[in-house]
């Protein structure tokens, strides 16, 4: 029995820099054994079927594949369909009546605890909002994930420290369960 993931791939193919083809990181995956490859974007994201591994491992697995077909490291997180479908239904946004560009998962290579954002004064940031999940941080940036003060705080290294965190804005959060369902 397979069960369907799909692949985060943390900082490629922006700004011209740590370039991953698509068509390559599909042929990388197939190369690993997995079937049913398929990638979403130029910017990280790939779905495939296992029959081994789990998250971790499949992560671990391709980090270490890409860091020697490409020469540099990529930081990978590997979710099952479960997982992100959980993700979609655990939203504390309404995300019905936002712009996709308003509303963002930052998925975490492990469970957070709020204490690593006591220091963050979140009413300062208002209107933008940030509320947590599973191994996930939803933010609401009405502006855009560009122009979010929330997110720069969000993202300093100090507050991820230890966790491997990668961002996707609403629209592929939900198509990328749409890819991993059956």
């Amino acid at each position: 029995m397979t069960t369907k993931y799909a692949a985060l791939l943390r900082g490629i193919n922006v700004g011209g820099s740590r370039k991953v083809p698509m068509a390559d990181l599909r042929a990388l995956l197939t190369s690993l054994g997995h079937d049913a490859v398929r990638t979403h974007l130029q910017s990280g994201q790939a779905v495939f079927a296992a029959a081994r591994g789990d998250e971790v491992s499949l992560a671990a697995e391709l980090a270490e594949a890409i860091g020697e077909r490409f020469g540099f490291p990529v930081d990978v997180i590997v979710r099952d369909h479960a997982y992100l479908r959980s993700v979609v239904e655990a939203c504390p946004f309404p995300a019905a009546e936002l712009e996709a560009r308003q509303l963002h998962v930052t998925y975490f290579s492990a469970p957070v605890e709020a204490d690593r954002f006591a220091a963050i004064d979140a009413p300062a940031f208002r209107p933008e909002e940030f509320r947590l999940g599973d191994r996930a941080l939803y933010l609401y940036a009405p502006d855009g994930l560009g122009r979010s003060k929330l997110a720069e705080a969000l993202a300093r290294p100090r507050v991820n420290k230890g966790l491997v965190a990668t961002s996707r804005n609403w629209n592929t959060v939900t198509k990328l369960v749409e890819l991993t369902g059956p």
